[in-house]
C-alpha cells in the first residue's frame, strides 16, 4: 500500500521498457518491432586491444575470471543477465503485431544492400515484430567482428538459449532497478516488457566499411522512432482492453524471472553450472 515513504502503489503497475536500438541484421531489420526475454550486459568482460590481443583467440573480448571467450565468467557482477516473464512476451507481441508498422524510403533503400548476403536475409526483409533478445553495453560500438564477439556472448552467458539481435545501453541497469524494487515488493518482475526498435544496423553490409555504416545514415532512425509509439500504443491498448480479464491479476510467468543470483526466488537456468539447454 501506498505510505508518506512510498507515496504510489506500484505493485499491479506494469513497465514498457522501451527506446531504439542497433540491430542484428540476421534476425531483423530497420524499424522492426523487437520483444526480449534476455537482456545481457556483454560489455562486462576483459577487453584487449585487437592489435595486441592473444594469438589463439578470436577475439580481444574474454569474459571476467576467464581465459577463453568461450568461458562462463567466474567472477559475476549480478547483472550479467536478466530474464523477463515470457507470458507476457508473448502477448505483448501479439498486440504489436496488430500494428501497421512505419517504414522509410531511406530505410527500404540502405536495407537492400544486405540482401547481398543468405546471412542478412532478415535485415533486407520489411519491418516486422520479432521475438529475440538484447544486449546492453556503455560502449557504442559498431561492426561484423564485434557483432558476432558479443552474439556469441549473448548466446554464452544465457546457457545457449539468448538470441542477440538489439543492442543498447539502458536495459541491464533499469531492470537492476526493478529487480531491487521486487525484492523489497514495491514492483511485481513478472510485470515488465522490454521493446527496442531497429534504428540502424550493427554490421555493414557486404562490400561496406564498418566506418561508412557507422557514420553515414540508414534512414532507420525516424521509423523506429515512430514505431515505438504505434506499437507500444497496441500494447498499451491491450492492455488496458484486458485488465480486468487477464492484466489485472498479473501473467503468471511460465519460466524463471529475475538475475543470474536468482534472488527472487527459484534458480536460473543460466549462469555457471547450468544444465546445457534442452535439444529441440
Amino acid at each position: 500500500p501506498s505510505s508518506a515513504r512510498h507515496p504510489f502503489d506500484l505493485r499491479t503497475t506494469y513497465f514498457l521498457v522501451g527506446g531504439i536500438a542497433g540491430i542484428n541484421p540476421k534476425v531483423a531489420t530497420l524499424a522492426s518491432v523487437t520483444f526480449a526475454r534476455y537482456a545481457v550486459q556483454v560489455c562486462l568482460q576483459y577487453e584487449f586491444d585487437a592489435r595486441e590481443m592473444p594469438d589463439d583467440i578470436p577475439t580481444g573480448y574474454i569474459p571476467l575470471g576467464a581465459k577463453k571467450p568461450d568461458q562462463y565468467p567466474s567472477d559475476i557482477y549480478g547483472t550479467e543477465v536478466f530474464v523477463v516473464n515470457e507470458a507476457l512476451r508473448k502477448l505483448a507481441v501479439g498486440f504489436a503485431k496488430i500494428a501497421k508498422l512505419n517504414d522509410s524510403a531511406k530505410a527500404q533503400a540502405y536495407r537492400a544492400h544486405y540482401s547481398a548476403s543468405q546471412d542478412y536475409v532478415p535485415g533486407a526483409s520489411p519491418p516486422s515484430v520479432v521475438e529475440c533478445d538484447t544486449a546492453a553495453s556503455d560502449t557504442f560500438w559498431t561492426g561484423r567482428l564485434l557483432g558476432e564477439t558479443l552474439e556469441n556472448t549473448t548466446a554464452l552467458f544465457t546457457n545457449g538459449t539468448g538470441v542477440y539481435c538489439s543492442t543498447q545501453q539502458e536495459d541491464n541497469a533499469l531492470l537492476k532497478a526493478l529487480l531491487r524494487g521486487a525484492k523489497d515488493q514495491l514492483v511485481d518482475f513478472a510485470h515488465i516488457i522490454i521493446m527496442r526498435t531497429g534504428s540502424n544496423f550493427d554490421p555493414q553490409y557486404p562490400g561496406q566499411t564498418a566506418v561508412d555504416n557507422r557514420v553515414g545514415d540508414s534512414g532507420g532512425f525516424a521509423p523506429a522512432l515512430a514505431n515505438l509509439y504505434i506499437a507500444g500504443v497496441k500494447v498499451i491498448q491491450g492492455i488496458l482492453d484486458g485488465w480486468e480479464e487477464t492484466f489485472a491479476k498479473g501473467v503468471p510467468p511460465t519460466n524463471y524471472i529475475g538475475d543470474i543470483f536468482g534472488t527472487l526466488s527459484g534458480k536460473s537456468d543460466f549462469g555457471p553450472g547450468s544444465p546445457p539447454p534442452a535439444k529441440v
